[in-house]
């Protein structure tokens, strides 16, 4: 019996995400604690609610392997034999563009706490946010011209190739943001929030490159062109990308692809920049956040570039003005809402909180 939000939480993403059915089996794959990212509570929550709705569980400790992940023999084996996996580690996000998952229903978990999963990040309807992501998608396809730009100066455009729209090969919980759009296509400029982060593929040190003034990064048909800004945070930023693509042999200039954020009910209240390995594995489904996958030919690349508060319009229509996500200005997304009143309602009162400071103190850090 479902008795607090965490346990709502756990309810949606099981019976919502993973289609869990009595006597099915669940392998919960669990990162320690104690390495600050997934909080302790979560595993033993989410396990008594399977336990509860009948689900037969079993818990693994995986280990977190910052830049060679891999499944071991083991552990593939015991996802073979599993009805539902779900990944409460990093290996889980790290892997989830690999084609060769072992079979199942396969899910990774961006609730990082019993916080996120009881607030409405978790809560809100997973299949309507699923049916939001998909409309998104197919308003993508559809477009002719695509621009996005903020406040912070951010204006690139072009016309989305979004082939068959194809995602990672695990499921998300919660839906956090849509298919990413292919870069190929997109050329201008994003101006950068102060910082270089990683994308979460791999850990390495420097994840978090801080500026000490504005830096403007300039892409054409989905290559880097070069960064303008001040002389040391130019060679600064030029040099965090040499040293990447030299150190894992890949595409320096490469602009993989982008995406924004779809779920107003992704909050991070902790400081971003003291916790950035967590913040860019987690605020991303913020609709005030849109991202740029770089450097690197594979998704998700290893660099990405942030953009805060978008303006992203489709065809002339501003289906996000200044980081607000107005679904009801998609075809079909009106009457998604009413069929969803409570997920209308989250898009009324969005969360707003990033985990970054004001855009000016970001720029002059």
């Amino acid at each position: 019996m479902v008795k607090n939000s965490a346990e709502i939480g756990a309810h949606n993403l099981l019976a919502g995400c993973a289609r869990a059915k009595p006597g099915e089996r669940l392998l919960i794959l669990w990162e320690s604690p104690d390495l600050g990212y997934f909080d302790a509570d979560l595993a033993p929550c989410i396990a008594d609610t399977a336990r509860a709705m009948g689900l037969r569980v079993i818990s693994v400790e995986v280990p977190f392997m910052p830049e060679a992940p891999a499944l071991s023999a083991d552990l593939r084996r015991r996802i073979a034999d599993a009805d539902i996996t779900l990944f409460l580690a990093r290996l889980g996000d790290q892997l989830r563009f690999c084609d060769a998952m072992p079979g199942g229903r396969v899910i990774v978990c961006f609730a990082v706490t019993t916080g996120l999963l009881g607030s409405a990040f978790g809560t809100a309807s997973h299949d309507a946010f699923n049916a939001l992501k998909g409309l998104v998608n197919t308003a993508l396809s559809g477009a002719r011209q695509v621009r996005v730009t903020c406040p912070m100066g951010t204006d690139f455009f072009g016309t989305p190739d979004m082939g068959e729209m194809a995602d990672t090969a695990v499921l998300r919980f919660p839906v956090s943001v849509f298919a990413p759009v292919p870069g190929a296509a997109f050329s201008g400029v994003v101006a950068l929030p102060g910082f270089l982060a990683g994308t979460g593929s791999r850990y390495y040190d420097d994840y978090l490159v801080r500026f000490d003034g504005p830096v403007v990064a300039q892409f054409r048909a989905g290559r880097l062109v070069g960064f303008d800004g001040s002389s040391g945070d130019v060679a600064r930023a030029s040099r965090h990308y040499d040293t990447i693509a030299a150190r894992y042999g890949i595409d320096r200039n490469m602009v993989h692809s982008w995406h924004a954020g779809i779920h107003p009910g992704c909050g991070f209240g902790w400081d971003g920049l003291t916790q950035m390995e967590r913040w860019s594995g987690v605020a991303f489904g913020n609709p005030r956040l849109l991202h740029l996958h770089t450097c690197g030919a594979d998704a998700p690349g290893e660099i990405s570039w942030n953009v805060i508060d978008p303006t992203i319009t489709l065809d002339g229509v501003a289906l996000w003005q200044d980081g607000v996500f107005h679904p009801s200005r998609i075809a079909g997304g009106a009457e998604l809402m009413a069929d969803n009143p409570e997920v209308a309602r989250l898009f009324q009162n969005p969360d707003r909180r990033i985990g970054l400071p004001a855009i000016g103190a970001l720029q002059t850090a």
